[in-house]
């Protein structure tokens, strides 16, 4: 065999799946379509993930953490409401239980990612590069690239986003649909301070998310994800910056004052999608290639990390039992580790993403009832702050900061 795993994609899951492999001695191939020159030009393009607390010792980890040291944005706070509607939902942690997240733009990501994998001793990375064909037989995995490289490995490894071919071409059953609203990516400076906190903001045509940003020269900065209708959508990339701030100051009730400096909006249609199952002969699926969900509670990155903590768990502990990487025991581990998760966050995340969009004022007065509640049940609401931190369920090892 030419490598341990081959993975398919390099985006932000990808990347992290081979340096977290890496630092545990099983080499991979990473395979990917982009071009670095373009995915880490410079300039902010307005796109900024959150990566959750758990998320972020998986990074630290694996040597990731130290390259972002002091560019990202730590969420001290999140607050969820109505509308602007008076009785908000306040997550605030504890003081010694440090941030529930931290926001860093994905460019940022992806350039910590691309250096850690360019040099790691143990990946091999091919950008701009395809497989032409794949064949998973019983005795291992073979793929041609376009380059006309054949290249041979026990395990294929799928993380090839929500339209993954790979999937596909496997057969693997997907629950699909989509909700006919578009988000809205951008980001823009504003006059008041965030105070680190992140805004949920429920409207019937869709949440409006403001996520906090590090300062820069220019003051006071935050990102959104702005869900509305798919009519809509056209209209709202074509207003010029003056109107879109002023839409935007509208949908926030000016609470962080004028705002400014808009970055190029970008935009994506929202749907659900998820793999009746994760594992196939020899291959498994992380990141969007198993699961999308709706952005409301922002899990989409860190679901995927969960699959890269768990399936590196798993690859390196059958790895020093001498097992063959691509064994249906492993990847059935694999499959009843994430399955459960994945299915009851994907089910969560649909579900509020239905109850938040019911119009009409008695919807509202129910959902400001519910917020009410559980502001006033602690259990009920550190449950939700372990959610948010990604600290729920059987956590791998990585997500807990530990070394395999």
């Amino acid at each position: 065999m030419d490598t341990d795993v081959i993975i398919l994609g390099g985006g932000l899951v990808g990347a992290t799946l081979a340096v977290a492999l890496d630092v545990h001695g099983i080499s991979t191939i990473v395979i990917d379509p982009a071009d670095p020159a373009v995915t880490l030009a410079p300039g902010f393009d307005g796109r900024a993930s959150a990566v959750a607390s758990a998320s972020h010792r998986m990074l630290d980890a694996i040597g990731i953490g130290a390259t972002l040291a002091g560019q990202g944005c730590a969420i001290r706070q999140i607050r969820v409401s109505d509308g602007l509607e008076p009785g908000a939902l306040d997550f605030v942690p504890a003081a010694d239980d440090g941030a529930l997240g931290t926001m860093y733009e994905n460019k940022l990501l992806r350039r910590a990612l691309f250096d850690a994998a360019t040099v790691a001793p143990h990946v091999d990375l091919r950008m701009k590069t395809r497989a032409t064909s794949v064949d998973r037989a019983e005795s291992g995995v073979t793929a041609t690239l376009d380059s006309g490289a054949v290249i041979r490995a026990p395990l294929l490894i799928a993380a090839e986003g929500r339209n993954s071919p790979t999937r596909e071409a496997a057969g693997i059953t997907i629950a699909r649909w989509s909700y006919e609203h578009t988000a809205i990516i951008a980001a823009f400076h504003h006059e008041r301070s965030h105070e680190d906190v992140a805004y949920e903001i429920f409207y019937a045509s869709g949440p409006f998310a403001l996520l906090p940003l590090p300062d820069d020269a220019d003051g006071h900065r935050s990102a959104i994800v702005w869900t509305v209708d798919a009519k809509n959508a056209p209209g709202m990339l074509k207003l010029g910056d003056r109107a879109f701030l002023a839409e935007a100051e509208k949908s926030m009730g000016g609470f962080l004052g004028a705002l400014s400096m808009a970055t190029p909006r970008s935009s994506y249609p929202l749907g659900f999608h998820h793999a009746a199952r994760i594992t196939d002969q020899r291959l498994a699926l992380v990141g969007d290639a198993g699961h999308g969900i709706h952005p409301i509670a922002g899990q989409g990155l860190n679901l995927g990390f969960r699959d890269v903590a768990t399936l590196a768990e798993v690859l390196v502990e059958g790895k020093r039992l001498g097992l063959d990487l691509g064994d249906a025991a492993l990847l059935a581990r694999y499959q009843r580790w994430r399955g459960l998760d994945t299915f009851m966050t994907a089910a969560a995340t649909d579900t509020l993403t239905r109850l938040f969009g019911l119009p009409g004022k008695t919807a509202s007065a129910v959902r400001r009832f519910g917020i009410s509640a559980v502001n006033a049940i602690p259990p009920l609401k550190d449950s939700f702050m372990a959610e948010a931190r990604g600290e729920s369920g059987d956590l791998p090892k990585l997500l807990q900061g530990l070394k395999i």
